[in-house]
């Protein structure tokens, strides 16, 4: 009779777990079909090995890559700078590999999400561009010019991951770095994340500056939260230390024009431990400190961003210095 009631137990206990894991699933794919209907894609598909990537393209002139930080899509770069640099560049505004509308890739390290990138960019007919990437898409930029066929004239950083940086990550990142969080915590977040968390969230990753009105709707923040894009972000990002500890010892191999942006605020990626010692480390790097600002310049500081991508620009020789006679 005892062993009979634990079976009973059991048997109610899958019954209960399988309608919460029949429950959650539902929510999940229902979330995301929302969110892909809401919010469809906005540029053109480029296939690489089988794999699609999404890429926005606009204006003309000399090629300027855009490429976003994590958790994001591509139109929160074009959202910040497009509108100014369509008028004399080709923008050309990648989603990173598993993010936005871009398939997830087998390697997304940094240099396979370069070299991935930088295929997808020859499909363009892109040549000597200036790329600049955000946070870490600064640390992608980085790996492009290390290591992607597609040599760049020049690099722009905006509070990018450069060096290897003491402690831990946050501990949702951590978790997710484990085979148990990686199967539980997408579909649990896809289906169960509130709006108000992604509010929160962005409002910390520009903290101490304001949030843009509309932010979150404009760069269409929900599409990170798909299955897909949660898994191929936490993957990043987890292994992201490990792979600027391999890469920072090829640092001194770039000799082109680097331009960097960061804001002494910024408690995501600091200042004092990524972009100062990088700058100090290299003579070809030019820093722009923002005091103050936050972990976004690329909105709080535009007009700065903006002036150091001229500044890569004339740097390079892509365009003359307006001292120039």
């Amino acid at each position: 009779m005892r062993w009979q009631k634990l079976a009973a137990k059991l048997l109610i206990t899958a019954a209960l777990l399988g309608g919460v894991a029949g429950v959650t699933l539902w929510r999940a794919q229902s979330r995301e079909a929302a969110i892909l209907a809401e919010f469809p894609a906005e540029g053109q598909f480029l296939v690489v090995n089988g794999l699609r990537v999404h890429v926005y393209v606009t204006g003309q002139g000399p090629d300027l890559i855009l490429i976003h930080g994590a958790s994001g899509n591509a139109r929160d770069m074009t959202m910040a700078l497009a509108a100014d640099l369509e008028k004399t560049y080709r923008v050309i505004a990648f989603d990173r590999p598993g993010l936005g509308w871009s398939d997830p890739i087998p390697d997304q390290s940094l240099r396979g999400q370069a070299l991935h990138l930088s295929a997808a960019a020859a499909q363009l007919g892109i040549k000597d561009p200036i790329i600049v990437g955000q946070s870490y898409g600064g640390s992608v930029t980085l790996a492009w010019a290390l290591y992607a066929p597609i040599k760049p004239r020049a690099l722009v950083l905006i509070s990018a991951p450069s060096l290897p940086w003491p402690g831990a990550l946050d501990i949702f990142y951590r978790l997710s770095d484990s085979t148990i969080g990686s199967a539980l915590i997408p579909p649990l977040a896809a289906a169960y994340t509130p709006d108000s968390y992604l509010d929160t969230t962005i409002a910390a990753i520009f903290a101490p500056d304001p949030v843009p009105p509309g932010y979150a709707k404009a760069i269409a923040a929900k599409l990170t939260m798909r299955r897909t894009a949660l898994r191929a972000n936490f993957a990043q990002v987890n292994d992201l230390r490990a792979e600027i500890v391999a890469q920072e010892p090829l640092y001194p191999q770039l000799t082109l024009p680097i331009e960097m942006i960061h804001g002494t605020a910024d408690t995501i990626v600091p200042i004092n431990i990524h972009s100062e010692p990088f700058a100090a480390r290299l003579p070809n790097a030019h820093l722009t400190v923002i005091a103050g600002a936050g972990h976004m310049p690329h909105y709080s500081h535009r007009a700065e961003t903006l002036a150091a991508i001229e500044r890569a620009a004339e740097r390079s020789g892509l365009r003359a210095s307006p001292q120039s006679p």
